[in-house]
């Protein structure tokens, strides 16, 4: 199992990885609201693809073409959290090699979306106050691959259900052999 879920969870992450160093030279035109999103999420579920395959090569090459829900579960989370972690590490090395200014331009869109909805002065200076707290925050290696961890993650998890239950097959009962 080893072997399927390091090779997969690696390639897995190395998209995911590969596809925000592709993005970074348009992550101004990209931007933070629909569009980075739907870029974002597309690049996720797009390498998360892998944690299908990866459950599908463990039931065809180990599991002698059967694999329970748990057991498809575990190799297709495990999947899913090394990719997350190579994620987490390409985006430690953007933020604080590339993008240091991020949060910076993060907190000023927040607070302009804010303005511009008409919130009162006061909800906009608790937002101004919030972006400095989570600013302090985000500088902190420590909770800077928390919080990345917990984007890709969540997808990966909802692959993994979905792959599972689709993959999952019981060992046929070989017939008794006939003569016995």
């Amino acid at each position: 199992m080893k072997k399927i879920v390091v090779t997969f969870g690696l390639i897995s992450g190395a998209l995911m990885a590969g596809f925000m160093f592709a993005t970074l030279p348009f992550h101004n035109k990209i931007g933070f609201d629909k569009w980075g999103l739907v870029v974002g999420y597309t690049s996720m579920v797009l390498a998360f693809t892998l944690v299908f395959f990866g459950i599908r090569s463990y039931r065809e090459n180990i599991g002698g073409g059967a694999i329970s829900f748990g057991r498809a579960f575990t190799v297709g989370i495990l999947i899913a959290v090394i990719s997350s972690v190579c994620y987490v590490i390409a985006w430690e090395i953007v933020y604080f090699n590339f993008m240091p200014d991020f949060m910076d331009k993060y907190a000023a869109h927040v607070i302009g979306q804010a303005r511009a909805s008409g919130a009162s002065a006061e909800a906009i200076q608790a937002k101004v106050q919030e972006m400095q707290q989570f600013k302090q925050m985000y500088s902190n290696p420590f909770w800077n691959a928390a919080f990345t961890f917990l984007e890709p993650f969540p997808v990966g998890l909802i692959i993994t259900l979905i792959s599972a239950l689709i993959l999952r097959k019981k060992k046929r009962l070989e017939p008794a052999a006939a003569g016995a």
